[in-house]
């Protein structure tokens, strides 16, 4: 989306249980409040964080096997089953990589001459990706401060899961 927009920040996020100030905080944005070399339109966002009034106590067992999903312009809400990542008729998520890239790929045909970008339709998932300079950058900057903060190393996926193109 970097192509397009600037980045989008949360202004706050609100948990409906297990809320506890001091660890999200730590988790959103304490760990790294020292990160350096930002490219100019990024910043650390500290949004406002908040819990639920009667949040319910604290369950332990297994987290629940399922997500849901929506958007401003969804029909319905999305439940999506956590380990396959797709829902109750087999379909893969409105929000997998597959289908977001081909959203992009629809907006990227549409503005790219609006908006005079140089860089050409890339071909792959993955080549989208790696053309957006200014986001890897970014996320240089927030690995190195993981680093710093001797939070560990930033764990890779394998190569081969992004490289996929939409046939036609």
């Amino acid at each position: 989306m970097s192509y397009f927009t600037e980045p989008i920040y949360f202004s706050s996020i609100i948990l409906g249980s297990l809320y506890h100030a001091d660890h999200l905080s730590r988790a959103m944005y304490q760990r790294i409040a020292d990160i350096e070399d930002l490219p100019q339109q990024f910043t650390l966002n500290r949004p406002l964080l908040s819990g639920i009034s009667n949040a319910e106590a604290r369950q332990p067992g297994k987290a629940p096997n399922f997500s849901v999903n929506w958007t401003v312009g969804d029909q319905a809400l999305e439940v999506v089953n956590a380990t396959t990542g797709k829902d109750d008729m087999g379909r893969p998520s409105r929000l997998c990589k597959h289908a977001l890239y081909s959203r992009w790929v629809r907006l990227h045909t549409k503005l790219s001459s609006i908006l005079r970008i140089k860089v050409p339709k890339p071909s792959s998932y993955h080549e989208a990706k790696q053309a957006a300079a200014e986001y890897h950058s970014a996320k240089k900057a927030l690995i190195k401060a993981f680093h710093k903060a001797g939070l560990g190393a930033w764990v890779k996926k394998p190569i081969e899961q992004d490289q996929f193109t939409l046939s036609s």
